[in-house]
């Protein structure tokens, strides 16, 4: 690999680090970035976001990287590896769990969940749970969230059913305009046929679950349940828990509003936020 990238960026900053990466093979190819555009079947303003390391190259674009250099399987496996950096050792078996999951059901009672969150919002929780770190720190965190979102970019995207309770559309995060924003972003994802949000009301009572957890199930049908403690999360595969959380999230599904009735809460409420 081009050991100009290893030097200038290291391995922390991963977008970076395989964007120069693009950069040598393109140089190494002797192509404009028009042309290697044209050679990687992307356009050139991809080909430049990913050079720049404004964003790390998707994984369609690193295996179009390897058919063109003629190196099965290298530069996917670098982006793969690079795609990890910057997560917690105890947060990664999720992360691999969710980017193959055939469905992800999630139940949030406090934050967006991190695969929905903007730009803006997941800005504002990070500035909160860590007020001494640097802008740039702050900036790492948000792109290793937003990168997240791959998962429902891809060709076979996993059901996503997703459970908010109301707090989580009212607590301001950030401010109101950002609330706003980001409850738009709810909106248009709920237009995604992969996507299914439901919102439980104050009105509902108390919740069967005072904790925030996710469901993953496999193509096969195995189910793995993920939570989080003070300071790291887990992922359990044990069949009780499984059980336990499924019937769980079962019974938070029953008691929370309809799709359509959710969808119309929330854009009552993203009005609330937008005039405030």
């Amino acid at each position: 690999m081009n050991e100009e990238a290893e030097r200038e960026y290291g391995p922390t900053n991963g977008a970076a680090y395989f964007g120069a990466e693009a950069k040598a093979l393109r140089e190494t190819l002797g192509l404009s970035q028009g042309a290697f555009a044209d050679r990687l079947h992307y356009r050139q303003a991809q080909v430049s976001k990913v050079e720049s390391g404004t964003v790390l190259a998707s994984a369609s674009f690193a295996e179009a990287m390897d058919r063109a250099a003629g190196t099965p399987g290298v530069y996917a496996r670098l982006r793969a590896k690079l795609s990890k950096q910057g997560h917690p050792e105890w947060f990664i078996p999720y992360i691999e769990l969710e980017k193959t999951a055939a469905k992800v059901e999630d139940y949030s009672n406090a934050f967006v969940m991190g695969v929905l969150q903007t730009s803006e919002y997941a800005e504002a929780v990070f500035r909160s749970a860590h007020p001494r770190e640097t802008d740039a720190q702050i900036k790492h965190r948000v792109e290793l969230r937003l990168r997240r979102r791959e998962i429902l970019e891809g060709e076979n995207p996993p059901l996503l059913w997703v459970i908010l309770h109301e707090a989580v559309l009212r607590v301001v995060v950030g401010s109101h305009a950002v609330m706003a924003g980001q409850l738009d972003h709810l909106l248009q994802m709920a237009a995604n046929p992969h996507v299914s949000l439901q919102v439980m009301q104050f009105a509902a009572g108390a919740p069967s679950s005072g904790l925030p957890f996710i469901l993953l199930t496999q193509a096969d049908g195995t189910s793995v349940l993920y939570s989080e403690t003070t300071g790291q999360g887990q992922v359990n595969d044990s069949t009780t828990a499984v059980r336990h959380w499924t019937a769980t999230y079962e019974r938070l599904r029953a008691s929370a509003e309809s799709e359509t009735r959710s969808l119309r809460l929330i854009r009552s409420i993203r009005e609330e936020h937008a005039n405030e």
